[in-house]
């Protein structure tokens, strides 16, 4: 169940309740008349409107990486950046997005999220409302690019379930839906030595990236984990 605050300030704008727990969108002040939307899951800081650099970045590390990039799987709607910087690639044809919460489809098709009509009316867009484990599980097709920011990953999951997006029984089957010289980019809110171990067990060569970013005007350091699916 969804429910819209009308016109609000400062504060809750939006709210669900699915089986997952909790879903919020909030504005809040960032400067003086500069507003910022907020999304929390289950009372935990997911994203904001504010700092998307690691969104977008997560989109063009792997952009780079592959001449052809026109079919991409995007693990997680969230606030749409990475959705909007794959997009501003000319050489993609096709953007399947997977997201969990209908709820977060819904704010963002109906302008709760004022930037979000514009980037799901692309016709390259495809909403797929699944978990991500069984969408990938189930996938018959194959895919240039999978970028996954579903969590806040795996040492700061909000969903214990999440946990199996970083294990190595997952990432394989990336591997397999990943075209020949395809890439995986992972999204991390942490170092995690145990996620990169567990992409070279199923890729080989894998790089990680370290981002600083101003989080609520703290540094902190995100981290993009990204991996080629290499032919012999």
């Amino acid at each position: 169940m969804s429910e819209n605050v009308e016109n609000p300030e400062i504060g809750e704008i939006a709210r669900a309740e699915s089986e997952r727990g909790e879903l919020v969108l909030r504005r809040r002040t960032s400067g003086p008349g500069a507003h910022v939307l907020e999304l929390r899951v289950n009372g935990v800081f997911v994203m904001d409107t504010l700092e998307t650099t690691t969104e977008a970045a997560l989109a063009a590390a792997a952009l780079e990486l592959v001449e052809h990039p026109r079919d991409v799987v995007v693990g997680g709607l969230g606030l749409g950046f990475t959705t909007q910087r794959v997009l501003a690639d000319s050489r993609v044809e096709k953007v399947v997005v997977v997201e969990v919460e209908e709820a977060l489809v819904g704010w963002m098709r109906d302008g709760t999220v004022p930037h979000g009509p514009a980037i799901l009316a692309d016709e390259r867009v495809r909403i797929v409302n699944a978990d991500i484990l069984m969408a990938i599980a189930e996938a018959r097709s194959t895919y240039d690019l999978v970028l996954l920011d579903v969590d806040n990953g795996p040492g700061y999951l909000v969903h214990g379930a999440n946990a199996g997006i970083y294990e190595p029984a997952f990432l394989q089957r990336c591997r397999d839906v990943l075209n020949p010289g395809g890439v995986l980019a992972v999204w991390s809110a942490d170092h995690s030595p145990e996620l990169v171990e567990a992409m070279r067990e199923v890729f080989g060569d894998v790089d990680e990236q370290v981002h600083d970013v101003l989080l609520q005007d703290r540094p902190e350091h995100y981290y993009l984990v990204v991996a080629r699916h290499t032919v012999g």
